[in-house]
């Protein structure tokens, strides 16, 4: 069999696939904070790949807002932009609604299950102050009708914007306001179990506008 062309692009995107994941959670947890200068030799230090992928990854954040570029002068973790985040929840919250409604008429009772369990340790992660742990569980809680949905565009729009919002996230699920979570995600299953997809749409959506009081809470770092 004759060997393909372009060999070695598969290494070389999974190489800038885990610079960007590594950057980006970076950048979500706080490790790298808001108005923060990124320096490609720094970075390729990092993560032990050559400039190329580091490049090609925060070409990738910036488009995802996460990154704010001047060519020539700098490369910065972007400020926590009230408009920009203010967007991507709407955006959010809008294909997390879509994913239910499509999803509810076709959830098994092993995904109803999932839901419940995800939503337990989510609980357990608020009791326990252990915010890592509560956005995990968050993921798969919301993750199972994004991908019982079977709609590839739902997944790609929130592949790109989720990351904005779980900065803010953190915030959420480090206080008081984000226990209220829990009991949300509690009346989402009963209305997926009782096949009211419309029920579970709206109650996602309400529990993704959960996030919006946070927004005036943000100080946006100045231009460097």
């Amino acid at each position: 069999m004759p060997v393909p062309e372009g060999r070695g692009l598969v290494s070389r995107s999974l190489l800038r696939d885990n610079a960007y994941r590594a950057i980006r959670d970076a950048i979500v947890d706080g490790t790298l904070a808001p108005g923060e200068r990124l320096n490609d030799a720094d970075l390729v230090a990092w993560l032990g790949v050559s400039r190329t992928p580091v490049r090609e990854a925060l070409a990738r954040l910036e488009q995802a807002g996460l990154v704010l570029t001047k060519p020539g002068r700098y490369t910065v973790v972007s400020p926590l932009d009230v408009r920009g985040v203010r967007g991507a929840q709407s955006v959010t919250a809008a294909m997390h609604e879509l994913a239910v409604r499509e999803a509810v008429p076709h959830l098994s009772g092993a995904e109803l299950e999932a839901m419940r369990e995800a939503n337990v340790r989510f609980a357990r992660a608020l009791r326990d102050d252990d915010v890592d742990a509560a956005i995990a569980a968050d993921d798969d809680f919301h993750g199972v009708p994004v991908t019982a949905c079977a709609n590839p565009a739902v997944r790609t729009v929130l592949e790109q914007f989720t990351p904005v919002l779980r900065r803010v996230e953190r915030a959420r699920f480090a206080s008081l306001s984000g226990r209220g979570s829990f009991a949300q995600h509690e009346r989402i299953i009963a209305l997926c179990a009782a096949g009211d997809a419309e029920g579970a749409a709206l109650a996602t959506r309400a529990n993704w506008h959960t996030l919006v009081p946070l927004l005036a809470t943000l100080a946006p770092v100045p231009e460097p």
